[in-house]
């Protein structure tokens, strides 16, 4: 979620006010703002995709409700020692969180462990161990409507009678002390982005949030009379009119199984009926396509922690298994490809099986990942059920990413169209009609003080000098082979390599800042991190190179960094192998901040190219077909190693410790991964990339030209609000229409507004003390 105060203040059209009070009591509101702590509470691109979701749910009227989990240590944070990455916790709530109230009086049971007994033909789940889910609650203030919604976290809370067994032989310290084990839950984040992490601890949280989350739906829907806590339904015909329950990836997928528990166990709902009402709530948002990141829960796992849920998921994949009989006699293959339950090698459960079984509609989240989706990664799942499948294209809010994060492009938008792009972000295109000298000198202005302020700020922390004339070349996301940062990296040693060999080169200057955590475990990432960081050692200490050329590796990347970076950066870097990354936001944020995109043809950038126009873009590298032609033929790293003799240059120079000379064999293994067994293709596409680079200095030395696609970037980056994803979601998927009505303020009298009531005077949201 990041910071909440700023977003607060400019949601609620308060924010000149409170800047200018604290002002005239002689205070700084921006060094206040700086106090306060991000709340990391989940993992790269998903985790922040779920914050803008809940700024526009909130902003488009929608009655939604965000929920998730307390983690007392969110995502860690990054320290850079002698180049490596070194994970500190994320103490968040050390001065406590004044955004977010507790509610003990909502406090549920969720059960762990125990048996099924069967009674007269229906299960119950016995000799449990309960952890108690406290809701702590936090405002999501809607865009100058006057809608707040919330979003409630989770918190494990030991039962009072913990272990009350021990009691008996007067251990009563070890049994106070062993109430951690239940409160572990919500202890911390998995630190994981797009990788699969089999433990149980992690089984737990995501079956706590789900049966926690799941009562609280009922219990709301059952007493439907406003401020009434009393159950008043009891009837579940019309839950999935009421109710719809969208799974954000297939982590909280155990919801299905639970619903269905709730509905036959508790409920008394006939299978089948539960089974129906149950695919009309849920629907599931697909957010990758990497074999490693999908969740595979091996069953004795399962069996022994939620042993009612597995006969549950078993019985779904039996009626299953017999539609498909039914459906495609005697083809046992598919029966084998499609089903739940994995039979090869150790037993598991495949819960994006259960959760396309159990949804009435599933989504991709970029149109290129939702055809991958249907044809590749769920083509048997597609066949059978083709009215299942959607695309909805990601969204970031327009909000926190242009109005917050970039006051003085803001203010030059809103002097030539106005203020109304803010909720329609479509309104940009205005900007075309505005192509002028005069405009473009306007937002080239805005451009270099964002970058002159962060050339201060990496001065202050990294004690880098950066040339504020130079490209600001930006890669930020998190470190993944996929993503291949290490292509990045080749380029900055071959334009080092370039200037070595002939220093009076003209040369167009470049800072290349690369920011980004790795998963802990994951050791080839880590070696990345050390890689970009010894080439910067090198690089940056040369006084040949001077100030043509610099490496800052952007520490602890987050949301509050990511609001100083963005609106500096010159050149957004979207390089994953065409078919990987399912859609991106990062990619949208800088497109919405006048930055020029390199990239391939993968995820959202094929959208971003389609509404800018491939003249505004700058585009290489290998497709999806092209991708798939190569893995079928056999790509062999070797083969580019040996045909060009600058890569080769490169590679050797990784290979033979010219950037580790204190340990010479330090980044071999990336050598050998590159040349040997490498997924992602990185020497294939090496040659584009360097090409299409030069023709990105080119443009940048002709400024009026790189102005104008800038415009032209920000003019067309409409389709990509949150806002317009999910007016989608709520009208193709849960069946709402989203409002633009304003609800009357506290102090207004009731009944006083209407659609789009212009007689209400709206505060001047835009500009502040410091003449942004």
């Amino acid at each position: 979620m990041g910071r909440t105060l700023s977003n607060t203040m400019v949601n609620l059209g308060i924010q000149s006010s409170c800047d200018e009070a604290m002002f005239q009591l002689g205070l700084d509101i921006e060094e206040l703002e700086e106090i306060e702590e991000d709340a990391g509470l989940g993992n790269g691109g998903l985790g922040r995709l779920a914050a803008c979701f809940l700024d526009s749910m909130a902003t488009l009227g929608l009655a939604a409700y965000g929920y998730g989990l307390r983690y007392d240590y969110g995502i860690f944070s990054q320290k850079i020692i002698k180049g490596w990455q070194v994970e500190e916790p994320d103490d968040w709530l050390r001065y406590g969180n004044p955004w977010e109230k507790a509610r003990p009086e909502y406090m549920l049971p969720v059960n762990f462990y125990g048996r099924v007994e069967q009674k007269d033909g229906a299960a119950k789940w016995v000799d449990t161990q309960t952890v108690f889910a406290m809701p702590y609650d936090s405002p999501i203030p809607g865009y100058g409507n006057n809608c707040v919604n919330t979003m409630r976290l989770w918190s494990a809370k030991a039962p009072r009678s913990f272990n009350l067994s021990f009691f008996n032989n007067g251990e009563y310290i070890q049994a106070v002390c062993d109430r951690n084990l239940a409160e572990n839950i919500s202890r911390v984040l998995y630190p994981n982005d797009n990788v699969f992490e089999g433990k149980e601890l992690r089984l737990k949280q995501e079956y706590f949030l789900v049966a926690a989350t799941l009562q609280d739906i009922i219990r709301r829907f059952k007493s439907s009379k406003f401020g009434c806590r009393d159950p008043i339904r009891t009837s579940f015909e019309s839950f999935s009119d009421k109710v719809a329950i969208q799974l954000n990836d297939t982590h909280p997928s155990l919801a299905i199984p639970e619903l269905m528990r709730i509905l036959v166990d508790i409920e008394g709902v006939k299978w089948e009926k539960a089974w129906e009402i149950t695919v009309k709530t849920c629907a599931y948002t697909n957010h990758t396509v990497l074999p490693e990141a999908l969740e595979r829960w091996p069953v004795h796992l399962m069996e022994t922690l939620l042993p009612r849920h597995l006969q549950i998921i078993y019985r779904i994949n039996h009626d299953f298994m017999e539609d498909i009989a039914k459906k495609y006699p005697g083809d046992f293959d598919r029966m084998r490809r499609m089903s739940c339950v994995e039979e090869d090698g150790e037993k598991r459960i495949n819960m994006a099986h259960l959760a396309i079984l159990g949804s009435h509609v599933v989504n991709g989240v970029a149109a290129i990942h939702s055809q991958i989706i249907k044809t590749t990664t769920f083509k048997d799942f597609a066949e059978m059920f083709p009215d299942r499948f959607q695309n909805k294209t990601n969204g970031i809010t327009p909000r926190r990413w242009l109005l917050l994060c970039n006051p003085g492009l803001s203010d030059v938008i809103a002097d030539l169209i106005g203020e109304s792009w803010v909720t329609d972000l479509y309104e940009l295109k205005k900007l075309k009609n505005h192509v002028n000298e005069n405009v473009l000198r306007n937002v080239m202005k805005v451009k270099q003080e964002n970058k002159m302020k962060l050339a201060a700020y990496i001065q202050e922390n990294y004690n880098i000098k950066v040339n504020p004339a130079s490209i600001f070349d930006m890669q930020v996301k998190r470190i993944h082979e996929y993503k291949r940062q290490l292509l990045n990296c080749l380029h900055v040693i071959t334009m080092y390599n370039r200037i070595k060999k002939n220093p009076n080169l003209k040369f167009v200057p470049r800072t290349v800042m690369i920011g980004g955590k790795a998963a802990p475990g994951y050791h080839m990432a880590k070696l990345i991190i050390k890689l970009i960081n010894s080439v910067g050692e090198v690089i940056n200490n040369d006084p040949i190179v001077g100030d043509r050329l610099k490496v800052v590796y952007l520490e602890n990347y987050r949301v509050s960094l990511a609001e100083k970076i963005i609106p500096a950066a010159d050149l957004s870097e979207q390089i994953s192998t065409a078919g990987t990354e399912a859609s991106g936001t990062g990619n949208m944020k800088f497109m919405l901040n006048g930055s020029l995109t390199i990239g391939t043809l993968d995820g959202a950038n094929v959208e971003m190219r389609e509404e800018m126009g491939p003249e505004n873009i700058f585009i290489f590298g290998m497709t999806v077909d092209e991708v798939e032609e190569l893995k079928k033929k056999g790509y062999n790293g070797k083969d580019y190693y040996e045909q060009n003799a600058e890569l080769r240059e490169v590679l050797d120079q990784i290979n033979s410790g010219f950037f580790s000379p204190d340990d010479p064999n330090r980044f071999r293994e990336i050598y050998n991964n590159l040349l040997y067994h490498d997924r992602f293709m990185l020497l294939k596409d090496y040659e584009s990339y360097i090409k299409c680079q030069e023709h990105v200095n080119a443009v940048y030395s002709k400024p009026g030209e790189w102005a104008k696609m800038c415009l032209m970037n920000i003019a067309s980056s409409g389709k990509f609000s949150s806002d317009r994803t999910i007016a989608q979601y709520a009208r193709e998927i849960w069946g709402v229409e989203p409002s633009k009505a304003k609800l009357p303020a506290p102090h207004e009298v009731p009944g006083t507004y209407s659609e789009g009531d212009s007689s209400q005077k709206e505060p001047r949201t835009i500009s502040d003390s410091k003449g942004y």
